[in-house]
């Protein structure tokens, strides 16, 4: 059957996606400070005042976002120290639990003259991590790989502002079996070279202030990336970072935890023991290409550990 040439030129046309990435980014490794404020103010825990459960009495749980109190909305705790002073009674809360707004009522107690609300409560968190990758081109960063969860909740947190800043690494304390160890940094908040939009599990992703480094390398497609050897980018000591060998033993499909590898550095093993909290971003590099970041120890042993495929967190971090 003859196919009318008009018909031919539609069916050989096949729409292409382009990457708004660039085919060469800068690998950074650095150490870096990260300040999130969540949206509305999260509920970590609960308290009696008195002998009163007045938290249980209107449902409210750990994890939950309150965003508003009599209809005035709250973006910070001193927002509802506030409201909860000029009304010391019972009040009105909208909070949201699962992308699902809901409504309640919450009776206020006073104790030594201080109005009570029975919850536990905060609006930022602070702590460190690793500055995986940043976009010459548009001057997009993404750092960490995984999400940024509450301790307290174990919940992902849900952002309406954040921003990364300098820090340097002031000691170590190693992994052993069963114990994942950690950086301990000195940091200023003051010191801001980035701000945060993004808070998804495949890292935390926004805009750098300025570019300093000019260590452009190719980035990797899944299929490039083979078993053997490869290195990381991360810092021990101070800002000075280093390249570390490490072997990859699996290779997986998926969102996350697409890379499985085993710490073979001599250097890097004497001084962690393997794989440390604050070391979630490091540039993941063979054949001196970007393939991906060091996302996860595993507990219970700190020498094996998982990372992401950098076109993972790029294509997130176009989004």
């Amino acid at each position: 059957m003859r196919i009318p040439k008009k018909l031919l030129l539609i069916a050989l046309f096949i729409p292409t996606t382009i990457n708004a990435y660039s085919d060469y980014i800068i690998a950074s490794g650095d150490n870096i400070g990260i300040n999130i404020k969540s949206k509305g103010v999260l509920v970590v825990g609960t308290y009696k005042v008195g002998n009163e459960d007045i938290a249980g009495e209107s449902q409210i749980k750990p994890g939950d976002i309150i965003t508003k109190i009599n209809d005035k909305n709250i973006d910070n705790v001193n927002d509802l120290i506030k409201v909860a002073n000029e009304n010391c009674d019972k009040v009105n809360i909208n909070y949201e639990r699962l992308n699902q707004t809901y409504q309640t009522t919450l009776n206020l107690k006073k104790e030594n003259n201080i109005c009570k609300t029975g919850l536990y409560v905060k609006d930022e968190i602070t702590g460190i991590g690793t500055l995986t990758y940043i976009d010459p081109n548009t001057k997009l960063f993404g750092a960490l790989g995984h999400e940024i969860i509450d301790s307290q909740t174990g919940k992902l947190v849900d952002i309406s502002a954040g921003t990364i800043f300098e820090s340097e690494v002031i000691d170590i304390k190693k992994s052993t079996n069963n114990y994942p160890g950690e950086k301990n940094a000195r940091y200023n908040k003051d010191e801001v070279i980035g701000n945060i939009n993004e808070n998804t599990n495949k890292g935390i992703f926004g805009s750098i202030n300025s570019i300093k480094d000019n260590n452009l390398y190719k980035v990797a497609n899944p299929d490039e990336i083979k078993l053997g050897e490869a290195e990381i980018i991360t810092v021990l000591e101070g800002n000075t970072k280093g390249r570390y060998k490490i072997n990859i033993t699996k290779i997986n499909k998926g969102d996350t935890k697409n890379i499985i590898f085993k710490v073979t550095d001599p250097i890097l093993l004497n001084k962690t023991g393997g794989i440390v909290q604050g070391m979630s971003g490091s540039p993941i590099i063979q054949d001196n290409k970007i393939i991906g970041a060091v996302t996860h120890v595993v507990v219970g042993d700190p020498l094996k550990g998982y990372g992401i495929f950098i076109t993972n967190m790029l294509k997130e971090g176009e989004d």
